[in-house]
């Protein structure tokens, strides 16, 4: 016992070399604006060479103008087809994926009884179809290379009801998407590659602008949420670097709720 701990101490590494990505390369969905560029600026900054992948490629080719270390591949992770040109495309001009971020969503509020299933399949397309996809054709080389982390950016609806906001397709789709990181998560144990979920609760984005920016919505979350304000810019950082690094080396098939308490009322 003496010996064992010892040993473990001995063999401690500082803090920022446990979160230093230097020579991986991440890939990030959904990468275009919001959560998906202040995840591509993190990894960037921990030293990892980052993808960043969305629709909109002007987009993208703003933020790569703006910011160096990024490089921008186009991706509609609703089409099977342009998810497997994407991932050719990365290895092809970067290599290997080290980590992925499954972060691309979408959301299409409707009463459950007024919902058409083409807009159900598409929420789901997008969220959790889409995000299976990509990390199965990522996954398969991970398994080979016996390395890599996913993070899959799920959301507090995938664990507790949106309502009153009526989001049916989204919830279920993020709820799938927490089930799906468990099981990839104790199938690819043994090849030690990682697959954990983030759950963030209210932060500012293109999805939540409507409801932040509105008197009653804001007055909602700000009741709901025991520490009584929406996420700020930032505040899934720290999350995002546990998964992802090897400070999180021994997390796999977690799902952390960065939400200011929501989830644990």
């Amino acid at each position: 016992m003496t010996v064992e701990i010892a040993h473990e101490q001995s063999t401690a590494c500082r803090p920022d070399q446990l979160f230093d990505l230097t020579g991986q390369t991440a890939l990030i969905t959904g990468a275009s604006s919001g959560l998906g560029v202040q995840f591509a600026l993190t990894l960037r900054a921990a030293g990892a060479e980052v993808v960043v992948a969305a629709r909109r490629s002007e987009r993208l080719a703003d933020l790569c103008a703006e910011h160096s270390g990024l490089t921008a591949v186009p991706c509609d992770v609703a089409d099977p087809k342009s998810i497997e040109t994407a991932y050719r495309t990365v290895e092809e001009r970067v290599g290997e994926v080290d980590i992925l971020v499954n972060n691309a969503g979408t959301s299409i509020p409707a009463r459950a009884e007024d919902e058409s299933l083409t807009d159900f399949h598409y929420v789901l397309d997008v969220n959790l179809v889409g995000a299976f996809h990509l990390t199965q054709l990522v996954g398969r080389r991970m398994i080979e290379r016996r390395r890599g982390s996913i993070v899959n950016v799920a959301s507090i609806l995938g664990i507790v009801a949106a309502a009153p906001n009526r989001q049916a397709a989204y919830c279920a789709s993020k709820g799938g998407l927490i089930n799906l990181t468990r099981e990839l998560a104790v199938q690819w144990a043994r090849y030690n590659v990682r697959v954990n979920a983030l759950a963030p609760g209210f932060f500012p984005s293109e999805a939540t602008a409507e409801l932040l920016d509105d008197e009653a919505g804001a007055a909602y979350i700000k009741q709901n949420t025991p520490m009584s304000r929406a996420g700020r810019s930032g505040e899934l950082s720290g999350a995002l670097m546990l998964l992802a690094s090897d400070a999180g080396s021994f997390i796999t098939g977690q799902v952390i709720a960065v939400d200011g308490g929501w989830t644990a009322r």
